[in-house]
């Protein structure tokens, strides 16, 4: 075997190696997500938030921190958060590429010429993508999750309780601060009890 075959192999193994972290990580945030939500609803005793927040913005840490201060004076609202999924056709442009993505690294790696089933001559950044396939799949990997990231990029910051909505980032433009958002709280959950059926037996 070639030493350029050599190098080839390596270069998918790192590089497949690398996909499959970047998947499984996803994966597991996805799963961790899952479980908090639901065992939060466990935890809960009637009222329930839900935040939805813009993940590749890094709202992740301050929805957390939202989630543990309003937990620590509200114990009987459960917190639920997920990622805010941005309208339009931009969740779909995003999947689209990620596929396209996977497609071309595989044809980079596997020295397809994707231009000779479309009759088309070989362009040179092409020719350049198959001599230099390790960092031409890295390039093109995180070139292509930048623009994902852009087009899911939606900067949400979405409160409601008990689906009344508290608040909403994109439409104040700002998160707000605790004192402001413990206020909105206190006033929801005032009307809800004043609103609530008084019908129980004593």
């Amino acid at each position: 075997m070639s030493l350029s075959n050599v190098c080839s192999s390596l270069s998918f193994i790192v590089l497949s190696f690398t996909i499959l972290v970047i998947c499984a990580d996803s994966y597991a945030q996805a799963s961790d997500n899952e479980a908090e939500s639901l065992t939060k609803i466990g935890q809960g005793v009637g009222h329930i938030m839900n935040i939805y927040y813009c993940y590749s913005c890094g709202y992740r840490k301050v929805f957390e921190d939202y989630a543990g201060i309003i937990q620590q004076k509200y114990p009987e609202i459960s917190v639920i958060g997920a990622n805010y999924d941005p309208p339009g056709l931009n969740m779909y442009l995003s999947r689209m590429i990620g596929f396209g993505k996977m497609i071309l690294i595989m044809c980079i790696l596997s020295g397809v010429n994707i231009f000779a089933w479309l009759n088309k001559p070989q362009p040179s950044w092409w020719s350049w993508c198959l001599e230099n396939k390790l960092y031409a799949c890295m390039m093109m990997f995180f070139l292509a999750n930048m623009i994902e990231g852009q087009l899911v990029s939606s900067g949400a910051f979405e409160i409601s309780l008990n689906n009344i909505p508290l608040w909403s980032k994109l439409e104040t433009g700002r998160i707000p601060q605790p004192p402001e958002l413990f206020q909105i709280i206190d006033n929801t959950l005032q009307f809800s009890k004043i609103d609530m059926p008084n019908n129980f037996a004593q």
